[in-house]
């Protein structure tokens, strides 16, 4: 996404916002190992809601991921 980053004299140069990405660890217990992901906080909120097997499933039926 972009906008203007606007200056106490009001002047407007072009930037750009970027999503809060961040690695983390999440342990898989259907398959019995660690995964890495690389998500947004926001997706982070979801697998703490719904869980890390519910959200992998949405995202597969997506289109999102792809699993093995």
């Amino acid at each position: 996404m972009s906008g203007n980053r606007v200056s106490h004299s009001n002047i407007k140069t072009r930037r750009k916002f970027y999503p809060n990405l961040q690695y983390k660890k999440y342990y898989l217990p259907e398959e019995d190992c660690w995964i890495q992901l690389r998500l947004s906080t926001s997706a982070m909120k979801d697998i703490n809601k719904k869980g890390l097997s519910k959200v992998l499933k949405e995202a597969e039926q997506k289109g999102l991921i792809i699993i093995d």
